[in-house]
């Protein structure tokens, strides 16, 4: 990818790099199963970009149902085994990031072990080395910007020199709030008819569902 104005790429992991929404969904339903409580379809779609505590808050607040105190500690060993079975790269990214040459980070609202584990049976965790930060590495998750600021300074780089590449609205929203340029993705398999709309509304420059696209777009400012 040719140089460009914009300094430091900064993707987010879950949806984005790795196509993990579906399945986290799943986990997380089956967490909640075991307690006996039903998730009604779609609740954690409404999540999608928070980090674990602030999604539980959230189905709580949507559905009325609470898990019992420490089931949370269940997500993650969950979560794990069905990455394990069927977590992909989305397509083409690895493509992308075999050709960019513009300093690039993982910014999540994931736990630096979960970011890790993704990255690592997706044979992407060799394009970014220790540039990885996680949401659990500052005060306030997605969509406030502090974890964008936090990558930023890490990679040295000045805010508003940087471009986001985020599925969420919650993460677009954050991205915004730090000054950068953010761009919706929408390849993975947890698309849906309102969503590029949805990343649009919260301030999102352009959405692409198709790396190369994307990478053009980037290229050409």
């Amino acid at each position: 990818m040719p140089q460009n104005r914009f300094e430091l790429v900064i993707f987010d992991c879950d949806g984005v790099l790795v196509d993990s929404e579906p399945l986290a969904a799943l986990a997380y339903h089956n967490i909640y199963a075991q307690q006996g409580l039903a998730l009604p379809d779609g609740t954690i779609a409404q999540c999608i970009g928070l980090k674990q505590a602030d999604i539980i808050a959230r189905i709580a607040e949507l559905t009325g149902l609470e898990l019992a105190d420490g089931a949370e500690t269940g997500l993650w060993p969950e979560t794990k085994r069905v990455f394990a079975d069927s977590l992909q790269p989305t397509p083409g990214i690895a493509s992308l990031l075999e050709k960019l040459e513009t300093p690039h980070c993982v910014a999540s609202g994931s736990s630096l072990e979960r970011i890790q584990f993704s990255l690592e049976i997706t044979g992407l965790a060799r394009y970014f080395g220790d540039a990885i930060f996680s949401s659990f590495m500052v005060k306030r998750g997605k969509p406030a910007p502090d974890l964008f600021f936090h990558a930023a300074a890490q990679m040295q780089t000045d805010p508003a020199k940087c471009v986001v590449i985020e599925d969420s609205p919650f993460g677009i929203e954050g991205a915004v709030a730090a000054g950068m340029t953010a761009l919706g993705y929408t390849g993975g398999t947890h698309t849906h008819d309102d969503h590029a709309p949805a990343l649009l509304a919260k301030g999102a420059a352009a959405v692409f569902s198709d790396w190369s696209n994307l990478s053009q777009w980037i290229a050409s400012r």
